[in-house]
């Protein structure tokens, strides 16, 4: 499987960008990843949801950088009951602090070496 960055959208879009720090026990009975999986399954059905990256430490910080079309999606997504479930149990059991930021991207572009 080949590693690329999300590619950008048409402007404008929103993005989310939710850093955290876990506990190092949070991978320890397997609830942290099964929980991770299902957020990914379920922003997937979240009209207006356009991608996502991810990417962490070996010391537990994380970083997951959600794309959406609009505020509307973004708001939906925050409703999700599952969603506000499985963020008050990352409060509870998995992360050591976390800070998440919502931006409007006005620019975007890349880069891609061709094959």
């Amino acid at each position: 499987m080949e590693i690329t960055p999300v590619e950008a959208f048409e402007l404008p879009y929103y993005t989310v960008v939710f850093t955290s720090v876990k506990k190092p026990e949070a991978y320890a009975d397997g609830s942290y990843p099964e929980a991770a999986q299902l957020m990914n399954d379920l922003v997937k059905g979240v009209d207006g949801y356009l991608g996502h990256e991810n990417a962490s430490t070996p010391g537990g910080l994380s970083i997951t950088v959600g794309y959406f079309r609009d505020e509307e999606a973004i708001k939906a997504w925050r409703q999700n009951l599952e969603h506000q479930r499985v963020q008050k149990q990352g409060r509870a059991e998995w992360y050591d602090s976390y800070t998440c930021h919502v931006a409007k991207v006005e620019r975007s572009y890349g880069f891609r070496r061709d094959a």
